[in-house]
C-alpha cells in the first residue's frame, strides 16, 4: 500500500478529478497539508473497511486530519477547518444534527453525477501531483 500517512481525503477514481470539492481542496489548500487517495485503491479500499464502509460504494468521502477520519458531512467541515479561515466559518455546519446531516450528504453524494460538472476538464499538474494509488 502507498504511503497514506498525514491528511488526506478519499475519493471515488472515476470522478476526483471532475469533483468541485477536490478542485476546490487543491486551489484552496496553500500548505499542501492534503493528499487524495483513490477509494477503488488498495489504501481507499483499507480505509473504507476500517471505518466501517463497504470498499465497492465510494459514495462517502473520508477526510482525515491529524490522525482522525471523519465521514459525510463531518468529512467536508474537517476539511474546511483544515483550510482556515476564511472557510473554517463552515464549521457551523456541525451545528446540524448528525441524522439531517447524514441525510442530506447521502442526498447529495447520490447524485454527485447530476451536481458535478457534465464534462471534466483536464485535471491541474497540482491536482493530479496530489493524488496516491
Amino acid at each position: 500500500m502507498s504511503n497514506t500517512s498525514g491528511d488526506l481525503i478519499v475519493f471515488d477514481a472515476e470522478y476526483i478529478f471532475c469533483s468541485g470539492f477536490a478542485r476546490f481542496i487543491a486551489k484552496h489548500d496553500k500548505g499542501m497539508r492534503f493528499h487524495f487517495v483513490t477509494a477503488q485503491s488498495e489504501a481507499g479500499r483499507a480505509l473504507y473497511i476500517q471505518h466501517g464502509l463497504d470498499p465497492d460504494d465510494w459514495s462517502t468521502n473520508i477526510v482525515r486530519v491529524d490522525g482522525t477520519s471523519f465521514v459525510k458531512l463531518a468529512a467536508f467541515c474537517a476539511a474546511m477547518g483544515a483550510l482556515g479561515w476564511p472557510w473554517r466559518a463552515l464549521l457551523v455546519l456541525k451545528a446540524i444534527p448528525k441524522p439531517i446531516a447524514d441525510w442530506m450528504y447521502d442526498r447529495i453524494a447520490r447524485n454527485r453525477y447530476v451536481f458535478g460538472r457534465r464534462s471534466c476538464p483536464l485535471p491541474s499538474a497540482e491536482l493530479k501531483g496530489r493524488v496516491i494509488d
